[in-house]
């Protein structure tokens, strides 16, 4: 998972340790120059001035709303009590002994 990878790197890793975190060794190179320029488009975090470089974190929680993975989770509740048929299926099998 990239948030395992991303853990590993300093608070302000280098664009090229963060790409090798993202996308392996042997993806890095074109990682930093063709991917990389598409995603600061899409608001990939900028290099900060004081620390010269991207915070891991940002670049984490980048990844993370690029993906959807935060979205919808708290937007679903439980609306009753879930049967998924298995009453059924144990009133089914009880019959048959």
């Amino acid at each position: 998972m990239i948030s395992d990878h991303l853990a590993k790197l300093p608070l302000f890793a280098t664009d090229r340790e963060k790409a090798v975190a993202i996308v392996g060794k042997s993806g890095a190179d074109r990682w930093a120059k063709e991917v990389l320029p598409i995603l600061e488009r899409r608001g990939f975090p900028r290099v900060g001035t004081l620390h010269g470089r991207r915070a891991v974190p940002l670049v984490l929680e980048f990844y993370e709303r690029y993906f959807g993975v935060t979205a919808g989770f708290a937007l679903s509740e439980p609306d009753g009590v879930e049967r998924l048929g298995l009453d059924d299926w144990k009133n089914r099998n009880k019959k048959g002994q």
